[in-house]
C-alpha cells in the first residue's frame, strides 16, 4: 500500500503535465490561427548562376563569399543557403550554383533588392556572370 500511493502520484503528475502542455498548445492555435499561418509563410527567392568560362575558381569563390555575407548585412533576410549542382540528370542548362534566400514578406524582398549591400554584391558578380535565373515563390507546406 505504501508503494502504490507514490506510484499513483507519479502517474498522476505525468498525465497532468502531458495533457496540460497539449491543451495550451491547441488553445494558442485556436485563439490565433492567423498568427500561426502568417508565421509559417515564407517567401523564397531562388537565384541560379552560370559563371563565365574565363572566371577562375578564385573569382567564383569571391562571389560565393560575397553572397554568403548578405544575411549579416541585410536584416530582411530571414534564412539563406546555397549549393553547387550535383544532379545526374544533366538538365541544369549550364547553371552551377543555386542560392536560396528567405523573406517574411514581399516588402522585405523589395527592400533587399536595392539595398546597398545587395548592389555591392551585384558589382562583384557582374564580371563573372554568364547567365542567371531568378524565381520567387511563396512556400507551400
Amino acid at each position: 500500500m505504501k508503494l502504490l500511493f507514490p506510484l499513483w502520484l507519479i502517474l498522476f503528475l505525468i498525465t497532468s503535465c502531458q495533457s496540460g502542455g497539449n491543451d495550451s498548445m491547441s488553445s494558442t492555435t485556436e485563439q490565433n490561427p492567423q498568427a500561426m499561418e502568417a508565421q509559417a509563410k515564407k517567401l523564397r527567392h531562388v537565384v541560379m548562376f552560370q559563371f563565365k568560362e574565363t572566371s577562375s575558381d578564385e573569382d567564383v569563390r569571391k562571389v560565393e563569399e560575397a553572397f554568403a555575407a548578405l544575411p549579416s548585412q541585410i536584416s530582411e533576410i530571414k534564412d539563406y543557403e546555397w549549393g553547387i549542382n550535383n544532379s545526374p540528370e544533366g538538365l541544369n542548362q549550364g547553371l552551377t550554383h543555386c542560392f536560396l534566400v528567405t523573406f517574411e514578406s514581399e516588402e522585405d524582398r523589395d527592400a533587399y533588392l536595392p539595398h546597398p549591400a545587395h548592389e555591392a554584391f551585384v558589382e562583384i558578380l557582374g564580371p563573372h556572370l554568364e547567365k542567371a535565373v531568378v524565381l520567387d515563390y511563396w512556400a507551400n507546406d
